[in-house]
């Protein structure tokens, strides 16, 4: 097939002033070739467009593809994952992972533990605070967590993360809503084992390739999952393919909740358990990395036995038999 291969470039972005954490989201060239090599290999011809600006060129001079790889995170708003789906779907022209619906529910993690819960699948209690000076929270006991509602890669998250009393939590939640002017989550803080799950496949066919568990040492921040240790997670984290009775459990719950939101192709789904053992999703990626040797799909992937290669060929295959039904 010609695949288009749209993406946000890190680099493009760095050289327009933008933050490491604002961008923390895109990728570098070394994903970019990895899965231009991973197509070519497949016997594709691949066409790198680049991020939305290049695709809407690209498309208003008539250029067309069999299908579009598609890993575009977007930069503004809460549906920017959505939009480069959105336009190619206006144009009818297929993709690789989820619908716009999808990538818009699954950034907003309020919305998707709201429609996980229906669905009879744990989640947290929680609560959303648009304004700082009124916090309403109805569960639990300190401490409690608190991130921004629709942002991936651990950003705005830290230690301070991590609240101890209304104090913390009122300073907390007026910090975040000035530095990425969106809502944050309040839920309670969980305290037992963390993983990641990967899940590849659309729908019946979805199955889960591995469950890489979180560990951390003294170098980490604390015991949360925070943008300093995922961007350095060389040396802040200690991962681990889980095979036991907690990983079954993670592994069943992913392949449940990528099929109760109709998740496409692939993705990454974090899960942590409390003190007693009792399995929460955390929040789900749509738009799971695939920087090799890096991202958690890839590296859970390779623990489990499967190369980079095979989970590229198994997104295009599931998205080929959506689009064109073979």
């Amino acid at each position: 097939m010609r695949i288009g291969f749209a993406y946000d470039l890190k680099d493009d972005y760095l050289k327009d002033t933008y933050s490491k954490e604002e961008i923390a989201e895109f990728d570098s060239p070394v994903t970019i070739d990895a899965i231009s090599g991973a197509l070519r290999t497949l016997g594709h011809n691949v066409d790198r467009i680049g991020n939305v600006f290049s695709l809407i060129s690209r498309l208003l001079k008539g250029d067309r593809w069999d299908i579009v790889f598609n890993i575009t995170e977007g930069l503004y708003g809460s549906c920017r994952e959505a939009l480069v789906p959105a336009l190619l779907d206006a144009y009818r022209i297929p993709y690789t992972f989820s619908e716009p619906l999808v990538h818009a529910i699954t950034l907003d993690k309020a919305i998707t533990k709201r429609l996980l819960r229906d669905q009879g699948l744990s989640v947290t209690d929680f609560a959303v605070v648009s304004e700082p000076n009124q916090i309403c929270i109805t569960f639990g006991q300190y401490p409690y967590f608190v991130k921004p509602v629709s942002e991936g890669s651990g950003k705005g998250v830290t230690p301070s993360s991590k609240v101890n009393n209304a104090q913390e939590l009122a300073t907390r939640c007026a910090e975040l809503i000035a530095v990425f002017n969106q809502p944050v989550i309040v839920e309670p803080f969980l305290s037992g084992r963390e993983a990641t799950a990967g899940v590849l496949g659309t729908g019946m066919d979805a199955y889960c390739i591995g469950v890489l568990e979180v560990g951390f040492n003294d170098k980490s921040d604390a015991t949360i999952h925070s943008y300093f240790n995922k961007e350095n997670c060389d040396f802040a984290v200690e991962y681990t393919l889980a095979r036991d009775s907690f990983a079954d459990l993670c592994a069943k719950t992913a392949v449940a909740a990528h099929r109760a939101l109709g998740i496409k192709d692939a993705c990454r789904i974090d899960m942590r358990a409390d003190a007693a053992g009792n399995l929460y999703i955390m929040e789900i990626n749509s738009l799971p990395g695939l920087m090799p040797g890096r991202s958690d799909l890839i590296l859970l992937s390779e623990m489990a036995g499967y190369t980079y290669q095979y989970v590229i060929s198994e997104i295009v295959k599931s998205a080929s038999r959506r689009w064109f039904k073979k």
